[in-house]
């Protein structure tokens, strides 16, 4: 099995298609980036309004997909400008769920972009809501074409979401494209998951794909009980007279402190 010892270029993840399963992760937080660079995953995907310096260093050597979001960017220079900010900020390609001719102007800027086909949720009305995508031969070819597409203006890969696994491995092996696949089945080039149902603590609807692996619900839930018996303890002192303590105090000499009084003509 081929083994990323170093942060990932493009032309690696591209070697790497066919080889072996990428894993991939979708983080929000710099402890969730530094856990996945430990435990050698090899992608993440981060979100551009969370996309820091500090997450850059968390991630190690992982290779970071940095979101830019559809809907809060509009324009073809919204994206440029968004997708070079990403690039300088150490990210490695960007996800992009524009129109084609956005992804064709980044790619021609030399930017690896990423498309997204399939169940496309900020486009999901389109398929018919949040739903599997590719189940019939007509909405499996729809894939197919759109994969197409992406590949003739240049795109560097694709979120293959939802869409039946046959479909998924027959498309992934046929396409240039490093396929991310979530809820795709095993032929994908990636096996691609968000952080909190991994970890136990999904916020809303869990995905069918969604896997978990630990039970991060109840120790929140341990941990915020934790924090109201701390903040109500606190407040039982405050009230008491118990807080602040000497300990807690800056002092001042007895005769600074009569000297301050004297002249201060209190």
């Amino acid at each position: 099995m081929t083994v990323i010892s170093k942060r990932p270029t493009v032309a690696d993840i591209r070697a790497l298609k066919g080889k072996r399963q990428l894993t991939m992760l979708y983080v929000e937080t710099v402890e969730e980036a530094s856990a996945a660079a430990e435990a050698g995953i090899d992608m993440l995907s981060i979100i551009a309004p969370l996309w820091t310096p500090e997450m850059r260093v968390a991630a190690g050597n992982c290779f970071v997909q940095v979101g830019l979001l559809y809907g809060q960017l509009v324009t073809q220079e919204d994206y440029q400008r968004a997708a070079h900010a990403a690039m300088q900020l150490g990210g490695d390609c960007v996800y992009c769920a524009s129109s084609l001719g956005t992804v064709k102007a980044l790619a021609d800027d030399g930017i690896p972009v990423v498309g997204h086909v399939g169940l496309v949720p900020s486009k999901a009305t389109w398929t018919g809501g949040f739903r599997a995508v590719g189940k019939t031969a007509e909405t499996a070819l729809a894939v197919w074409h759109n994969v197409q597409a992406l590949e003739a203006v240049g795109a560097f890969g694709a979120e293959l979401e939802v869409v039946s696994d046959r479909v998924a491995a027959e498309i992934s092996r046929r396409t240039s494209l490093v396929m991310l696949g979530m809820g795709a089945g095993s032929g994908a080039d990636a096996q691609y998951l968000f952080a909190e149902d991994v970890l136990g603590f999904t916020r809303g609807h869990k995905p069918r794909h969604a896997k978990t692996y630990a039970d991060f619900a109840t120790e929140y839930a341990q941990l915020q009980q934790k924090r109201i018996s701390a903040f109500a303890a606190f407040r039982r002192d405050v009230n008491s007279g118990a807080y602040p303590a000497p300990e807690h105090t800056v002092t001042i000499d007895d005769a600074e402190y009569q000297q301050f009084l004297t002249n201060s003509g209190f």
